[in-house]
């Protein structure tokens, strides 16, 4: 049977993203301080973000660009990121973020499939960003740079042009606000299309559940062109005015520094972070007193870490679940609840129907009563933060959106008589490092190209820190030499960093079934 959230439905207004965020902002909401970066310490305020997105709007909508155009961002974490991510929103484009570590190979392909006509990025970036944007066919002035670089329009010069904002009318529950690219439960990356209903929709249904308010600073170092971040980051602290301070990247003594010197009040993390907060001995000479929360997400929190984190720093450990096609959020442990196991991904969250599907019989599991959990089954979703399906690829949509709007997750869950969910395992063959979506069958192909290699395939296997790694297990030609440093170099050459392999196992046959799929269970059993 299905299941609801034991918390009420909340009321979602129909209003584009734009104005659910910025719509109510009080004349004393204008001084207030919006984004600090992490690294300078300089602030904008909500007065100067909003005239910030406006220029920005007004730029693009100057060049031809609104309604029906799709923008590239491709950018870590930034205050400029922030404002050109709600800009391109606010001229009624859609905005396709991109993954910061992307070859140009990847940036060209995202900009290809989702029919991109400009390109946001930094100067750091430049390279692969303009040699990607020239394979999709945009022209070097339809390339914008966040801070500056010699012969392209910077964000300053955007600005300085005075162009009017632009008056832009479209349905909320149809337009498309973001397209993020995500392999969903298969191994090839698809535009997810989201609509500002759905954006608007999942930051409702967060709201009571997060707690986020105007007194909190609130650290941003998850990449914000992730749906993770850029939900329940970003605009979840901008609905609450709320104060976010952004750092580009991970590096553990930069965070420490962040937390400390900004006084960060709600940290969202990836579980490879809570391993460094946990067991790393620099961690005691910062000053992390002011955090109250920590919220992990991306990947299962190990609920022994859980409460390590939590007792060394002194503060309460959460964590949820989502996908990309959901907004990205479905289940959080609330931040006022301290009955919830943190092995928990905790109860469903308000507007969500869910139910778990047996994915041998495709019957439902039955609903627990009592103690203990019910038995394990594919977790199906249906909502109003439910994307409305990836972009071009109807057969991809029919496959994970059934007729009655059940989005199937490809996690096997189980649920208590409270409503509390587990996740217990992955259907789906893909791969999580450090909260990334690896598909397998990308590495596989990468693999495959070598002249010395007859057959491959890839799993995901623990390290000696309980991350999921991707693991190559190879077969030789018979007349290869390669040792495993030569296949880990050969794929690094040709990935984005967070793809690499990171472990190899020469076998003499991939293990098949008859129709030629990978028996990946043997695999595991192999190692």
């Amino acid at each position: 049977m299905s299941f609801r959230s034991p918390y009420p439905d909340v009321d979602i207004p129909t209003v584009s993203l734009t104005d659910f965020l910025f719509g109510g902002l009080s004349a004393n909401d204008l001084d207030r301080t919006a984004v600090v970066d992490g690294v300078s310490g300089a602030r904008t305020t909500y007065g100067e973000l909003i005239s910030q997105i406006d220029g920005i709007a007004g730029a693009l909508a100057a060049r031809g660009i609104g309604i029906g155009s799709v923008v590239g961002l491709l950018s870590p974490n930034t205050p400029r990121f922030v404002s050109s991510f709600h800009g391109i929103l606010r001229s009624g484009a859609t905005a396709t973020t991109i993954n910061a570590l992307y070859t140009a190979a990847d940036i060209a392909k995202q900009l290809t499939g989702s029919g991109a006509c400009a390109l946001f990025t930094v100067s750091a970036l430049l390279p692969q960003a303009v040699e990607g944007a020239r394979s999709a066919g945009l022209a070097a002035d339809r390339v914008f740079v966040l801070d500056s670089a010699d012969g392209y329009t910077s964000f300053d010069d955007l600005l300085a042009e005075h162009n009017p904002v632009p008056e832009v009318t479209f349905d909320p529950d149809t337009h498309l606000a973001v397209l993020p690219y995500s392999s969903g439960t298969t191994g090839h990356p698809k535009g997810v299309m989201l609509s500002h209903r759905n954006l608007v929709a999942n930051v409702c249904q967060l709201d009571l559940l997060l707690g986020v308010s105007s007194a909190d600073r609130v650290l941003a170092v998850l990449p914000l062109f992730h749906i993770y971040g850029m939900t329940v980051l970003l605009n979840s602290a901008l609905r609450n005015r709320a104060t976010l301070v952004t750092l580009p990247k991970f590096e553990l003594t930069h965070f420490l520094t962040a937390i400390s010197e900004q006084r960060c009040t709600y940290v969202f993390i990836a579980p490879p972070v809570a391993i460094a907060l946990a067991k790393h001995p620099v961690v005691d000479e910062y000053d992390l007193s002011s955090v109250r929360t920590i919220m992990s997400g991306a990947a299962p929190l190990d609920r022994q870490l859980a409460v390590a984190v939590e007792q060394r720093l002194g503060c309460q450990v959460k964590q949820g679940f989502g996908m990309s096609e959901m907004s990205p959020v479905s289940h959080v442990i609330p931040f006022d609840r301290t009955d919830i196991p943190l092995d928990s991904v905790g109860p469903t969250l308000p507007n969500i129907e869910c139910k778990l599907v047996d994915p041998t019989t495709g019957t439902e599991v039955e609903y627990p009563v009592g103690e203990g959990l019910s038995d394990p089954g594919e977790l199906w979703c249906k909502g109003p933060n439910i994307m409305l399906g990836y972009l071009d690829n109807t057969a991809a949509t029919a496959d994970t959106l059934d007729t009655e709007g059940f989005l199937h997750t490809g996690d096997i869950a189980t649920v208590d008589a409270a409503g509390n969910v587990f996740i217990v395992d992955r259907l789906k063959e893909l791969i999580k490092y450090k909260g990334y979506q690896v598909p397998p069958a990308e590495l596989e192909a990468v693999l495959l190209s070598h002249p010395q290699i007859s057959d491959a395939a890839v799993i995901g296997v623990p390290d000696d820190q309980g991350e999921e790694v991707p693991k190559a297990f190879v077969v030789r030609q018979p007349s290869g030499d390669l040792d495993e440093s030569d296949v880990i170099e050969y794929v690094a050459a040709r990935v984005s960093p967070h793809k690499k392999v990171r472990q190899v196992e020469f076998i003499d046959i991939v293990p098949k079934s008859a129709a030629g799929k990978i028996l990946r269970k043997e695999l595991r059993s192999l190692g």
